[in-house]
């Protein structure tokens, strides 16, 4: 757990009476304190086999928990976590990629330099061919991405552009859902809808990645939406992606290439699409991949402070404000032993039916 020393403030290791425990990482089932109010990542809202006992073990407790995905505003969109940090890392740790594969320019790794200045002074060192770069998403990890690029002055270019138009100078394009996914009813209506009918849609993603060099991989995949490309997509001799930042990491799901995280000892491997299986990332055949599932880490300071700046800024108040926007009542998964009501889809899952 997250010790905070404030200011004339003394370190202890009996937290036994503490009212509110915040945290990061998952908490040890053993460790759990009952009664108690914990804010740390559960990993445990899109139902994920291996952390369904951490949540029973948190309604056991009579524990409530908040996990920092579940803080958001009231439209749904995340307050805080370390998307921006994931964005900025797995960028760079893309182009090192390319370098790496290309043999073309060595980039340092990430860990090894000390916050992102030191990223963006190291990719304003290499040189890059006239390649097409792919960003999807529209939150804090596809804008922390689109930092990176900017800094690097990749010229923006809009949708059609990119589809369409030849350059003499590296470029990206970024990418919202209805830009790759399409209605099969032919209707052009609103992201709102995509997201809340996903099974109307279907991919309308190979027209990108005819024409993408390094996609990277920044956008959000909820349950029923559409794969980005499959596996047979992957095959097309339309399909033209020769590098894959995912920073998403959706294991075997909605972009086909990444069939493991990776990690920051060893972040790079080959994918084979003629035989749907992993290679080494230097095979003529492969398509690289960069899947890192704990980019922040590679940038502690950084995304240390900016975490716990949007925590002050965003959850802070609400404990002395009386929860005036709500931001607390959204947040609580767990009370008196049961799910809250916006968190009851998981009682399937609580159940083991799921």
């Amino acid at each position: 757990m997250m010790h905070i020393k404030m200011q004339g403030s003394k370190w202890r290791n009996d937290i036994s009476d503490c009212d509110v425990l915040l945290g990061v990482k998952e908490v040890p089932m053993d460790a759990l304190i009952p009664n108690k109010k914990y804010f740390f990542f559960s990993h445990t809202i899109k139902k994920q086999p291996y952390n369904r006992d951490l949540l029973n073990v948190i309604l056991e407790k009579n524990i409530e928990l908040f996990d920092h995905e579940t803080i958001v505003k009231e439209n749904g969109a995340r307050l805080i976590g370390f998307g921006r940090y994931a964005g900025i890392v797995g960028a760079y740790n893309g182009f090192r990629a390319f370098g790496l594969k290309h043999e073309t320019f060595h980039l340092p790794k990430a860990e090894t330099l000390s916050d992102q200045k030191s990223l963006i002074s190291e990719l304003n060192k290499i040189t890059l061919p006239n390649i097409k770069i792919l960003l999807t998403g529209s939150g804090k990890v596809a804008y922390g991405a689109k930092e990176m690029l900017d800094k690097m002055l990749i010229k923006k270019v809009s949708v059609e552009s990119y589809l369409n138009d030849a350059f003499n100078e590296p470029v990206y394009c970024m990418a919202d859902v209805l830009d790759y996914n399409i209605r099969k009813d032919g209707q052009v209506l609103s992201n709102i809808d995509f997201y809340k009918h996903p099974e109307n849609y279907e991919s309308n993603f190979m027209r990108f990645a005819n024409v993408t060099d390094y996609f990277i991989a920044g956008h959000f995949f909820g349950d029923g939406s559409p794969f980005l490309f499959t596996r047979e997509d992957a095959k097309s001799k339309d399909f033209n992606i020769k590098l894959v930042a995912d920073i998403s990491c959706d294991i075997d799901g909605p972009v086909a290439s990444t069939l493991r995280a990776s990690t920051i000892a060893d972040p790079i491997y080959g994918y084979n699409p003629q035989t749907e299986s992993e290679v080494d990332y230097k095979d003529e055949s492969a398509i690289v991949v960069m899947a890192v599932d704990n980019l922040p880490c590679e940038l502690p300071k950084d995304a240390s402070e900016g975490f716990g700046e949007l925590f002050l800024e965003n959850v802070i108040p609400a404990f002395f404000n009386n929860d005036n926007d709500g931001v607390l009542a959204r947040a609580k998964m767990t009370e008196n032993g049961k799910l809250t009501e916006r968190f009851s889809y998981l009682q399937e899952y609580v159940n083991g039916n799921e």
